[in-house]
């Protein structure tokens, strides 16, 4: 458990600085923004490209860990969209409000994850979090826009807007590449290699403080139905179907703990921008993001331990 907390605090802490940040020597939204496209655009698909392309994966569980996340992101989907219409009714949601609580339920959030991974598991959590991501992403953002399209207002549910969506992620593109030339056993030059790392080393202090300075702290204490809902999906239900399929299919050791990582983690804020373009409730979505953080600090080490737990 000491291991677990000397990986998450810092972490948490950089979160933190983040939130501080904002609020004092960085309070202008343009700087911030444009943090978050360097990081997003340059920094962290460095990050992913390195790890994907240089680590040893012959004896990782790739498809174990593929499997156990794609069938929890998946069954928890379902089960959002199989009790909308008595949530709706229930607790008066509107269809935007709705795709926000699914957002919040199924989105995870890479900063996070790839940082405690890292931290916790050093370069072998680091790729198997990058194989996590590449399993996740293009699934999630397909169930997003579709949810968007169909239950917000404005919204044509058009096969473009999910193509198009995928094709500018930039974390999809860098794992692919980097998972491609270590298939093909494709050496990359040390000078090559060096400059990515330097890049790579400031995307997770950056992802992070970015994380905190998204936070809207004057929400927390607004923990209604959509927020709780959403929140047990996303912190509870989803890391208990990924741990158990993970073990399931016998993935234990650092493979069970990134998968335990990848699924307790909160929500993604990128669902926040593709809320407010496709007609979401963007602000219920921040409040749930903002919430789930705060749970992260209990949902990660508990994961954690269940996987500590279940490997031989």
């Amino acid at each position: 458990m000491i291991a677990v907390l000397n990986a998450l605090v810092p972490v948490f802490l950089l979160v933190a600085l983040g939130v501080f940040l904002k609020r004092t020597l960085l309070r202008s939204d343009n700087a911030w923004d444009s943090l978050e496209d360097l990081t997003y655009y340059v920094l962290f698909p460095a990050l992913l490209f390195l790890a994907t392309a240089t680590a040893d994966l012959s004896k990782v569980p790739i498809w174990g860990v593929f499997t156990a996340l794609v069938v929890a992101i998946v069954s928890c989907a379902v089960v959002l969209l199989a009790l909308r219409a008595p949530m709706q009714r229930a607790f008066v949601w509107s269809g935007p409000a709705f795709t926000s609580v699914f957002q919040g339920g199924v989105r995870w959030n890479t900063y996070i994850a790839v940082g405690v991974a890292s931290s916790l598991l050093g370069e072998i959590g680091l790729a198997l979090a990058a194989v996590a991501l590449a399993s996740m992403i293009p699934l999630i953002n397909i169930l997003s826009v579709i949810v968007l399209a169909r239950y917000a207002p404005n919204s044509p549910a058009r096969i473009k807007e999910v193509l198009v969506h995928l094709l500018r992620n930039p974390f999809i593109w860098s794992c692919g590449f980097g998972i491609a030339l270590n298939a093909a056993g494709v050496p990359l030059p040390k000078v090559f290699t060096s400059f990515l790392n330097i890049l790579g080393q400031a995307s997770l202090p950056l992802g992070l403080m970015i994380v905190g300075a998204g936070l809207d702290l004057k929400t927390v204490h607004r923990i209604d139905a959509a927020v709780m809902v959403s929140t047990l999906v996303k912190m509870l239900l989803l890391p208990v179907i990924a741990i158990s399929t993970a073990y399931f299919y016998g993935v234990s050791g650092a493979a069970l703990a990134v998968v335990a990582i990848a699924s307790s983690v909160p929500s993604a804020p990128n669902g926040y921008m593709l809320a407010r373009q496709m007609g979401g409730d963007a602000p219920l979505l921040a409040r749930i993001l903002t919430i789930q953080i705060f749970v992260a600090l209990a949902s990660i080490p508990l994961a954690l331990a269940a996987a500590a737990v279940l490997t031989p």
